[in-house]
């Protein structure tokens, strides 16, 4: 997956490769790897939760008559 963001980088590095704007599409960049890795970060974060509130569930399942 790395790899790919790499190769998608250095190709807009290439067609982009002028001066003016490089920065904007740089940060573009940045920005986009930011929200990509919070949004595949976010997927375990969920999953972990709901197994909380599953071992949760399983524990006031047992103690209440």
């Amino acid at each position: 997956m790395q790899n790919q963001l790499l190769n998608v980088y250095a190709t807009m590095q290439r067609v982009f490769s002028q001066e003016e704007g490089q920065d904007l599409i740089e940060y573009a960049l940045v920005v986009a790897l930011i929200a990509f890795a919070a949004t595949v970060g976010m997927g375990s974060v969920a999953n972990a939760i709901n197994n909380a509130f599953i071992s949760i569930q399983g524990a006031l399942s047992a103690n209440v008559t």
